[in-house]
């Protein structure tokens, strides 16, 4: 049985920084992107960054590019999003994802089948 969980959210202040980590268990997804989307109370879960097998590729929205990276332990099946000059428009929870296949761009929610439970980032002005 595949399970993700997310872990590192939190408060933090606009301007700080938070690192979210994601440990994968039933199956080795080495050989897959990997994923991180959030969603905000009445909004769409939203795509914020993606990395590919090897980590040598990522992929951000617009919104978090330059502020935000992505990297990946495929010895220990995990995937980080670093989170800097946080601003209160990225308070969400925040979700990482794995697909269902290796052939996928991992930019949208529908290349992924497995999710974890997701972890609150709230950022105060």
């Amino acid at each position: 049985q595949v399970r993700l969980l997310e872990s590192g959210g939190g408060l933090v202040q606009a301007g700080g920084s938070l690192r979210l980590s994601c440990a994968i268990s039933g199956h080795s997804f080495s050989s897959y992107p990997l994923g991180w989307f959030r969603q905000s109370p009445g909004k769409e879960r939203e795509f914020v960054a993606t990395i590919n097998w090897s980590g040598s590729s990522t992929y951000f929205a617009d919104s978090v590019k330059g502020r935000f990276t992505i990297s990946r332990d495929n010895a220990k099946n995990t995937v980080d999003l670093q989170m800097n000059s946080l601003k209160t428009e990225d308070t969400a929870v925040y979700y990482c994802a794995a697909p269902y296949s290796t052939v996928v761009s991992g930019r949208d929610l529908d290349d992924y089948s497995y999710w974890g439970q997701g972890t609150q980032v709230t950022v105060a002005s």
